[in-house]
């Protein structure tokens, strides 16, 4: 059933139509409270007879015939659910990756696992790293954790609000620990890691509201090459090890 207005503002549903979310369906595969969150992220006004009007559009109801629990309910659920911000615009985002990728590339070159991580801040690039713990001697030395550090040392605070780490591997959680106590805005990987990932493939740290998360997550950003470059690098070890 496509959504309408009312129960939804007109400026509402036009902005959900843009972002192709047209109909019942579409908005319960997005989540209300998902898209509630969406629309704050966005820098539109989003009052809680907002969020009601999308459970209204949801269940085919007009906003006015929700009860007290079902807007308890609603709120207790935004209250628990984690931070949601917008995906970076496509160009920015595969910029900023490919310099991540680059960055994978001088790693596997001196021997080490090829990850590579950027922070961004206002569109430049302020702090950048690649795996080096070997080279380092330095359990630590992870692509996030360096480029942070640069990152902090830039800036001059430990604390980076405002600040998204591009990295071409789903963060372990060392470093999503890390990025959650330096408050950046925004992590986008490429490959998911099956094996330590904590962005959501083994954990999600990142989801976790008791960690007082402010962290939004996006994965998938040029998975293929950063895939194909962590393959190609294993494979290469395997077959020159005696």
């Amino acid at each position: 059933m496509p959504l309408a207005s009312p129960p939804l503002p007109p400026k509402a549903l036009a902005w959900l139509n843009q972002r192709g979310i047209r109909t019942r369906d579409d908005l319960l595969r997005q989540g209300v409270v998902h898209t509630f969150l969406q629309f704050k992220a966005a820098g539109l006004p989003a009052s809680a007879r907002l969020l009601f009007a999308l459970e209204a559009s949801a269940r085919g109801l007009h906003w006015n015939q929700l009860d007290d629990d079902d807007r308890q309910q609603l709120k207790r659920a935004l209250a628990a659910h984690p931070p949601v911000r917008l995906p970076p615009a496509a160009d920015d985002g595969e910029r900023f990756m490919r310099r991540a990728l680059a960055l994978a590339a001088q790693a596997a070159d001196v021997g080490e696992v090829p990850v590579g991580a950027v922070v961004v801040h206002e569109g430049e690039i302020v702090g950048e790293g690649f795996n080096q713990p070997i080279g380092l001697s330095d359990p630590s030395a992870h692509a996030e954790l360096r480029a942070l550090r640069q990152a902090a040392a830039r800036i001059g605070n430990y604390r980076l609000s405002g600040c998204d780490v591009y990295v071409t591997l789903e963060p372990c959680p060392m470093c999503s620990g890390a990025m959650l106590h330096a408050r950046i805005d925004r992590v986008i990987y490429a490959a998911a890691d099956t094996k330590t990932g904590a962005a959501g493939s083994v954990i999600d740290l990142f989801a976790e509201r008791r960690l007082n998360a402010h962290t939004a997550c996006f994965g998938g950003l040029l998975a293929d090459e950063a895939g194909t470059m962590l393959s190609e690098f294993f494979r290469a070890r395997r077959t020159a090890a005696p």
